[in-house]
């Protein structure tokens, strides 16, 4: 029937060379002087932002009884992220997640509090496994504990290598299957739990204002123990005012101006009772008296409620209509094309087909999604390129699906190198998830299927995996037949016009690597590895990066059109 499988799929172990990414490496800066006079000891820490980017820093250190100590304000500003320091406590923010939130550190703290800024999110708190140390001024965290302080905040793979001597992080999403139980938990706090670590000075981090129809919630964040305010209820200018007791904070940073609602200025400043905020409000909202005061009972949150006799209706239909403008940029978003998961077929264990010279498909497809993503990263900046490999390993099938899915995938594309039993059989195809419909469609799949075979439990793993689920699979996929075929088509067009393969077309055919992503997809077969000539091809690395850049230019033409069909649909 095929070439014989043995022969194809002939594995060796020749270790595969890695190619450079690029990586900017920048001199170690100081977030503040350092501890002593003595210059600083500094630990690397290698950062991954995805696409083959990144970047390496010196992180503070010292040694603390016996233990490799990081400072967290210099690790903090490595990962670029924002913070402020004061009186022993360390109030760190981020964007990563949304709507991103602010971790509060102390000295000798044995919990960090994890503050969201979503309007119902509840606070969280991490147990570390040590207490940070107040040492000349800057606070200090073992190189582990750190690693998985910030790796659980952040939900970012970040960990400490004592082998290598290095701190290393992916600032990438963590795939959801990955565990993180090594690294701690964090959990919703009880009132026990929260009155034990809200001690010590009251801080303000944060000052936040919600609209609404009929006033607007004026939201402050603090670090430290309890306080209580002193209000000064609206004048007839509309001006009023609220002091937090002993509480202090950045000024500047919690100053702020707004062009439209209820609320138009809190000015912040500091007085001998403590922190004022004075706040100035639209005079057509009719703010009324009196204002409210409440402290939440489960987290270190303060909050001002701000009534108003505005034109109730009039605020209900901006608010409507700034929700609906809000659902579009999202529905935009969700669509937009900036993420593109390439899928170099078989790898590790599994050579996948290997040519009469050796040439093995694993190798070949390899180079060429690496190739295919440096041109994407080079060409479209603002599109993430994500690999289910990146080098010689072994992927299971039904992996590779959840991994476009789980990083958002707009596409997949899953690149491999065909062979059969005819050698003078050549060209290159591109296939879509559907039932096959000649009997060398279904050769091609079940060649492609076989690697399920290495997988660990496959038998149990694949037991559903029927005709009928095929059926299935390809109605679900359905939706985005017309893409995935439009997909195909621009893909082929560059790869025929090659001088050098010579393309046999779109087919269908049930793929399983096909059957998972919910997104476009398509499967390139790049050449016949198995024709002499192909094979010649293939192995030849420049010839390897011209099949990428034929493979980009038909990405290109695919995405001009989905993005002009994309926002002809958003006019109408």
């Amino acid at each position: 029937m095929m070439l014989s499988l043995s022969r194809l799929r002939r594995c060796s172990a020749v270790p595969f060379l890695m190619a450079f990414f690029f990586a900017a490496f920048f001199s170690v800066a100081a977030a503040a002087a350092p501890v002593s006079g003595e210059a600083q000891p500094t630990l690397p820490l290698r950062v991954s932002l995805g696409g083959g980017e990144g970047y390496t820093i010196g992180v503070f250190t010292r040694n603390d009884r016996g233990s490799l100590c990081v400072d967290l304000e210099s690790m903090t500003r490595a990962l670029r992220l924002s913070l402020r320091v004061a009186g022993g406590t360390l109030s760190a923010e981020e964007a990563l997640n949304s709507p991103g939130s602010v971790l509060i550190a102390r000295d000798g703290g044995a919990f960090v509090r994890i503050e969201p800024r979503g309007r119902s999110a509840a606070p969280r708190m991490l147990q570390l496994r040590a207490s940070p140390r107040l040492i000349g001024g800057r606070l200090f965290l073992p190189a582990a504990a750190a690693a998985g302080m910030f790796s659980l905040w952040l939900d970012r793979d970040i960990l400490y290598s004592q082998k290598e001597g290095m701190l290393k992080a992916w600032m990438q999403p963590r795939p959801r299957a990955r565990s993180t139980a090594s690294l701690g938990s964090l959990t919703t706090p009880s009132t026990d739990t929260f009155s034990a670590v809200s001690a010590g000075p009251t801080r303000i981090v944060s000052i936040a204002v919600e609209e609404r129809a009929n006033g607007a919630i004026i939201i402050m964040t603090a670090s430290g123990a309890p306080t209580e305010a002193v209000l000064v209820q609206p004048d007839a200018s509309g001006n009023a005012a609220f002091t937090l007791k002993g509480a202090s904070g950045d000024i500047a940073a919690l100053s702020k101006t707004f062009g439209e609602g209820v609320v138009r200025g809190i000015r912040a400043s500091v007085t001998p009772e403590g922190l004022r905020f004075a706040v100035s409000f639209d005079p057509e909202a009719r703010v009324v008296a009196p204002m409210e005061f409440q402290k939440s009972q489960t987290s270190n949150r303060y909050r001002l409620l701000v009534r108003s006799e505005a034109d109730v209706k009039a605020l209900r239909q901006s608010e409507k209509t700034r929700q609906i403008a809000s659902v579009i940029k999202k529905d935009m978003e969700k669509w937009k094309f900036d993420t593109i998961v390439l899928d170099a077929g078989h790898g590790g264990k599994d050579p996948g087909a290997v040519g009469l010279k050796g040439t093995r498909e694993k190798d070949v497809v390899l180079n060429i999604v690496r190739d295919l993503g440096s041109i994407i990263a080079r060409k479209w900046p603002g599109v993430r390129v994500v690999y289910t490999r990146k080098d010689d390993r072994f992927i299971p099938l039904h992996e590779r699906g959840k991994i476009a899915n789980h990083e958002g995938g707009k596409l997949f594309l899953s690149i491999h190198a065909n062979a059969n039993n005819k050698r003078s059989i050549r060209g290159a195809e591109v296939y879509i998830l559907g039932p096959h419909k000649t009997k060398s469609a279904l050769d091609v799949a079940m060649l492609e299927n076989a690697v399920i075979s290495q997988e660990v439990d496959s038998e149990e793993r694949y037991k559903g995996f029927t005709q009928e689920h095929l059926i299935m699979s390809t109605m679900a996929q359905n939706a985005f037949v017309r893409q995935s075929t439009s997909l195909a088509q621009e893909i082929l067009r560059p790869i025929d016009r090659s001088s050098t393969i010579n393309g046999r077309g779109v087919r269908q055919a049930g793929f399983m690597v096909l059957w998972t992503p919910s997104m476009p997809s398509a499967l390139v077969e790049v050449g016949y590895i198995s024709n002499a000539q192909e094979e010649k091809i293939l192995r030849d690395r420049q010839e390897q990066t011209k099949i990428a850049y034929r493979v980009f230019q038909g990405l290109e033409v695919y995405r001009r059109n989905y993005e002009a069909s994309r926002l002809a649909a958003m006019e109408r």
